[in-house]
């Protein structure tokens, strides 16, 4: 059962279909773990078609009943499955499954340090990068700042830094004036789910040389 959840607003947003594609794929990824932000979910959006059924009814145009009817034929959206669809507590959710199209152990690994090797998915997000962080066990992923916001989730074993230690189905959200060095727990690999809408800022003499040459990854 997950510790660290999403924030009320992340959910709010999530409910009502206003998160970017990328941040929702993450947050629906975290609804596969836990109850409790799935609960709140349903309840956020029943309010949600509550205020929609009283509102006052407003003409619709030609031009967007003609986009609403297009989407029909749409491929669904990503989505969280239902816990009973998951082969165990710690499984993969499904959404990640179909972005992945195979295992961990098919993606196309980049190493970054001795201990961080990355992988990106792709969203259609054009302005979200959406990508694995597999960390070798004990590692530590150097010190840093972010430029912009991170989601993060744990998919597989842990990390703890300054706030806490971390276990699978854990989400975390880091905004841009935060700093941390996350370190996997000893005895197994961390894989993590992260999304960014600006690059991460080493602060670290040893890394800080690469800052010039990140860059965001997003689509």
């Amino acid at each position: 059962m997950a510790t660290f959840h999403p924030q009320l607003e992340l959910l709010t947003e999530h409910a009502a279909g206003s998160l970017s594609v990328a941040q929702s794929a993450c947050v629906a990824a975290h609804l596969n773990y836990c109850a409790e932000c799935r609960h709140s979910v349903v309840q956020l959006q029943n309010i949600g078609t509550a205020l929609f059924e009283s509102a006052d009814p407003v003409p619709v145009g030609d031009v967007l009943l003609n986009r609403v009817l297009a989407r029909l034929d749409e491929e669904a959206p990503l989505h969280h499955s239902s816990p009973a669809d998951q082969a165990g507590s710690n499984a993969t959710p499904a959404l990640l499954q179909r972005l992945m199209q195979g295992d961990f152990s098919d993606l196309p690994w980049r190493k970054v340090t001795d201990a961080l090797r990355i992988t990106r998915l792709q969203t259609g997000d054009p302005n979200y990068e959406f990508a694995l962080y597999h960390i070798k066990a004990g590692g530590v992923i150097p010190d840093h700042g972010h430029r912009g916001s991170e989601m993060t989730l744990i998919l597989e074993g842990g990390f703890s830094d300054d706030r806490g230690t971390y276990h699978p189905g854990d989400f975390t959200y880091r905004r841009q004036e935060d700093e941390h060095a996350p370190q996997a727990l000893a005895d197994q690999d961390c894989i993590c789910l992260a999304v960014l809408d600006a690059p991460l800022r080493f602060t670290g003499w040893k890394y800080r040389w690469m800052n010039p040459f990140l860059r965001l990854h997003a689509g």
